[in-house]
């Protein structure tokens, strides 16, 4: 069986548990975005506060604040006392965005014109700096809902998080800006802990589970959970930009190779295929982006189907689903079944099947 057909067939033997996480989903999206829109500013000058709501308007996922809600309720806390930081992480979330498709250079995001794309560079980092100083006040408000000690714990987490996100945008920029071609699975994982996995998984469920106990974590607490879920959601992601349905997915199909992103598949291709190919492919990562040409990334993706990085890079995605579930059931041995933890859990199987 081809493998695109086989995930189908793998996604539609489950559609009671999909049908379910998507629901949950759905409802918590809708809080966290209803909330967040009705109190995004009306006044100030122009191209300022009326384009914050431009990306949360299109249709994201909310799995960043789903998630903090649902751990705070899993673990017996009050979800209406989390809404105000999951708010939070949504707009940062929303202004890590708008940044990143400006280093990025990318065109398209959620199925539309990137913010820079409409109304230009430095318009849309503004618009982006706005949005993260709301994310700001909200946490700021924090202090009124919490108690100062939660509250300030949680902006703890939330330095310790954008610290973190930063040094692996940073090593994923430098990457690129160097031409580093020399790299390990274990460089890119590292990589997808400091970037994707830390902001996207482990600081929802800290900051949640915070709320819910209103207790110091330990230092390395839901950190393996939401590393190897991270990965794989990385990994996914990856994929999706090479195979992806347009439509669906949102973003431009092939978009990582014209920008040069490291990518696990992009890795495994510059261990295995041949030295000429090899001075070729890095001739192309060389150029900017704007002298990348589509033939181009046909030859690179031609090579990558060759030499099988597709199906190696599912593998380790599988695998990492596995420990992550190994993981999932451990962390929340003790907690009470409930709908929250059932959508926890199967957030971890969701991040391999996504299709956006």
């Amino acid at each position: 069986m081809p493998q695109a057909a086989s995930e189908k067939s793998k996604r539609a033997s489950r559609p009671s548990a999909n049908r379910f996480f998507q629901t949950t989903l759905q409802q918590y999206r809708d809080l966290t975005n209803e909330t967040l829109l009705a109190d995004i500013p009306t006044g100030g000058p122009p191209y300022l506060y009326d384009l914050v709501s431009s990306y949360p308007l299109r249709a994201g996922k909310g799995l960043r604040s789903a998630l903090c809600l649902a751990t705070c309720a899993a673990l017996g806390g009050d979800i209406r006392k989390a809404l105000n930081t999951a708010v939070a992480i949504e707009l940062l979330h929303n202004g890590f965005l708008i940044h990143d498709d400006v280093q990025d250079e990318s065109e398209n995001r959620r199925g539309a014109p990137t913010l820079h794309r409409e109304h230009g560079v430095p318009i849309a980092v503004n618009v982006g700096n706005a949005t993260n100083l709301l994310a700001l006040q909200r946490l700021m408000e924090n202090r009124r809902l919490l108690g100062n000690q939660v509250s300030w714990r949680v902006m703890r987490e939330t330095e310790r998080m954008m610290a973190t996100s930063l040094a692996g945008q940073a090593l994923e920029l430098g990457w690129i800006r160097d031409n580093v071609c020399a790299l390990t699975d274990k460089d890119y994982l590292q990589m997808c802990l400091r970037k994707t996995s830390w902001y996207s998984f482990i600081y929802p469920m800290r900051v949640g589970a915070l709320i819910a106990t209103g207790r110091d974590l330990g230092a390395s607490d839901f950190c393996s959970l939401g590393w190897y879920v991270g990965a794989a959601f990385q990994i996914q992601d990856d994929l999706l930009n090479l195979s992806g349905d347009y439509g669906t997915y949102g973003k431009e199909i092939g978009g990582d190779l014209l920008e040069g992103k490291r990518t696990l598949i992009l890795i495994h291709l510059l261990k295995h295929c041949t030295a000429k190919e090899r001075r070729r492919l890095i001739a192309f990562l060389a150029l900017p982006r704007n002298q990348r040409t589509n033939d181009g990334v046909a030859w690179i993706f031609d090579r990558i189907q060759h030499y099988g990085s597709i199906e190696h890079v599912r593998r380790i995605a599988r695998q990492l689903v596995g420990a992550a579930l190994l993981e999932g059931v451990t962390a929340f041995r003790d907690v009470p079944d409930s709908s929250d933890k059932r959508f926890i859990l199967e957030m971890i199987l969701y991040v391999a099947e996504r299709d956006r």
